[in-house]
């Protein structure tokens, strides 16, 4: 950590994330320490945009979990410099109303990226080897045997080869699979480098026994898994998503499901979180879901605690920050907008 200006301490920290600190208590200390005030979220999920609405008021740092930070929320928001994104995605953030009150937005790439390719990994080997319905069969007093996947000379498909693309690439080598992956802004020289053969999408879903989904919620990638794409995957195959909920079709993947012409579902992202017992995919008995987690490593939260403290800190210093998602925001700035 950077050293500190004592000059903050006339500044109130509003932190949501609920795993901040718990594997480090020093980034705790080192905010508290720094600041005037730091203010926790208690409630143990994140905020709702109303309870946002409710707590951001005469706050100047937001150090931000998977909260619901819209217009209305940044509109109470009257003394908000920056909100620290503990994490990637922004898409819960309404940038352009914070750009319009001079707020800086960041966010910490590259923290979560090894642990969630880590979880990829073991939605992929819990669907090939039905752990989960064996673990339970098995405390049950029971003795099933297994028709299990291996992955040897299975060929997985990557759609998105950014860092955590890559990242479940580099560590699925060692199971001797053949590696596909469509992703038009990485370079063939990467790709080769890592044992990867970049093909286009319709070859990938033809061809792959197991796709993963490493993509970003765009309005192009938003319920790209629908009819038609899972129509053109290989019949029997195994479907990831680490990614976002919002990139499949539920209705669509449910009837996939249920009529065994996708073999298998694991998720650990929702449209709507926590998606709650009446989610479509989880009729389906060969789905394994767990609740967004894919972050929650030791390692991971550790570096996204200590990138968002950094940024947070930064902007309240006049600084500015290495990851700005909405570098706007200082021309804005600088032509007389919200300092």
């Amino acid at each position: 950590m950077s050293k500190i200006s004592t000059e903050l301490k006339h500044y109130r920290v509003l932190v949501t994330p609920t795993s901040f600190g718990i594997s480090d208590p020093s980034l705790r200390t080192t905010l508290e320490q720094a600041v005037g005030e730091v203010i926790y979220n208690s409630t143990g999920k994140p905020l709702k945009a109303d309870a946002a609405r409710n707590m951001i008021r005469d706050i100047d740092g937001y150090i931000a979990g998977l909260d619901e930070i819209d217009a209305n929320v940044l509109q109470v928001a009257n003394r908000l410099k920056v909100i620290a994104r503990y994490g990637v995605g922004t898409e819960r953030v309404d940038l352009q109303a914070a750009t319009e009150r001079g707020i800086v937005v960041t966010n910490t790439p590259g923290a979560n990226s090894a642990s969630v390719a880590e979880l990829t990994i073991g939605l992929i080997l819990a669907l090939c080897r039905k752990i989960c319905l064996m673990n339970q069969s098995t405390q049950n007093g029971e003795w099933l045997r297994s028709d299990g996947i291996s992955l040897r000379n299975k060929v997985v498909g990557l759609v998105g080869l950014g860092s955590i693309g890559l990242l479940t690439a580099i560590r699925l080598k060692a199971f001797d699979c053949q590696l596909l992956a469509t992703d038009p802004y990485i370079d063939k020289r990467t790709a080769d480098q890592n044992s990867i053969t970049l093909v286009p999408l319709e070859e990938l879903l033809g061809k792959s026994d197991i796709l993963s989904l490493h993509v970003p919620l765009l309005p192009e990638t938003e319920r790209m898994v629908n009819q038609d794409f899972l129509a053109r995957m290989k019949p029997g195959a195994l479907l990831i998503n680490t990614a976002r909920g919002q990139l499949i079709d539920e209705e669509a993947v449910a009837q996939a499901l249920e009529s065994g012409y996708l073999r298998g579902l694991g998720l650990d992202v929702y449209r709507i979180e926590p998606p709650g017992a009446d989610y479509p995919l989880f009729r389906c008995p060969q789905v394994i879901a767990t609740p967004h987690m894919g972050a929650h490593t030791d390692d991971a939260t550790n570096e996204m605690g200590r990138m968002s403290v950094e940024d947070c800190l930064a902007v309240l210093q006049g600084k500015r920050p290495p990851h700005v998602v909405n570098p706007e925001v200082y021309e804005r700035n600088q032509k007389g907008g919200k300092p």
